[in-house]
């Protein structure tokens, strides 16, 4: 199999991770399960190097450092959102590599557009869209195509929670905004169910915001509801939707779901209750990624899709 233009002879992938914070530990824990992967170096001039299957890989201070001295086939970029296109562009010159960009792959079109431009980019890079890959979007995703009778989803409430306001200042360096860390996991949970259209207002306080999207679905005009915040003391994330008198709700928290009409249940989902949520998430996404065949919710054109509707909703705010 190719990766990246490189073919694996040995029949194994060799990776690299820049940043090695907070969401890197998860990368690192299911990259870890798979047998045929290597980490063959991380790369952050701020932390010291982890430990991957109990040993240290090569750590470097400096990006070019890394890609002069090993020919990776996989470089994810785990880095805070506003060094994404730079790091991505660095990965397309540097190597012949694929890239994983955490969401969001840019904060702007214009980085999208500069990234769009490296030759070879369409088929090589490709955004951590996680949420989509969330065991109760998918089984829901699945549930309504396999109900075409239900009709349209022609309503969606959405709202996600977290308690970053506990941080203080930190909050800040680490994230940039409700909408801009917590927004895209909306879209793209919009995304997998149906086609949006427009985020037609915003209204951004930063620490919490509420947004209104138009979608289609089977050729209906729909509208969407999504509220975040930070103003609150634990984590909760939801989505609820409706199609025709079925309804359909989402607890993303406890990736549970179940579906009704009046007062019968249709449909339930429960997980195994073990695995952590970010590892339910990023266990579908890299045997996606992996397999050859990535799905298109990881693609160039979905995360341009999804930058421009989280920027133009920016402007109209």
């Amino acid at each position: 199999m190719d990766v990246g233009g490189v073919r694996r002879g040995d029949g194994r992938t060799r990776v690299g991770l820049v940043g090695v914070g907070a969401i890197a530990r998860t990368h690192l824990e299911v990259l870890a399960e798979r047998s045929e992967v290597d980490l063959v170096f991380t790369v952050d001039p701020h932390a010291e190097p982890p430990v991957f299957r109990g040993a240290t890989p090569a750590h470097h201070r400096d990006l070019d450092d890394a890609l002069a001295a090993h020919r990776p086939h996989l470089v994810v970029v785990a880095t805070p959102a506003d060094s994404h296109a730079d790091l991505a562009a660095a990965v397309l010159t540097g190597s012949d590599a694929r890239v994983l960009v955490e969401k969001p792959l840019a904060p702007d079109p214009a980085s999208v557009d500069r990234l769009r431009g490296v030759a070879g980019s369409h088929d090589r890079l490709f955004t951590a869209h996680h949420f989509a890959f969330s065991p109760e979007v998918r089984w829901a995703a699945d549930l309504v195509a396999a109900h075409p009778e239900w009709g349209p989803v022609t309503a969606v409430t959405s709202a996600f929670n977290d308690p970053y306001v506990l941080k203080g200042e930190q909050a800040f360096t680490s994230y940039l905004s409700a909408w801009t860390d917590s927004g895209i996991n909306q879209l793209t949970v919009l995304a997998r169910l149906v086609r949006v259209d427009e985020v037609t207002s915003l209204r951004d306080e930063r620490t919490s915001c509420w947004a209104v999207a138009s979608f289609r679905s089977r050729g209906a005009v729909g509208e969407a509801r999504l509220h975040t915040s930070w103003r609150t003391g634990a984590s909760s994330k939801s989505t609820a939707f409706t199609c025709g008198d079925v309804e359909v709700w989402l607890d993303h928290t406890a990736m549970t779901g179940f579906a009704f009409r009046g007062g019968e249940l249709l449909a339930e989902h429960g997980g195994d209750g073990r695995t952590p949520r970010k590892v339910a998430h990023y266990r579908p996404l890299y045997a996606s990624l992996l397999s050859g065949r990535p799905d298109p919710i990881l693609g160039l054109a979905a995360a341009a899709s999804l930058t421009d509707l989280h920027a133009t909703a920016g402007r109209r705010s």
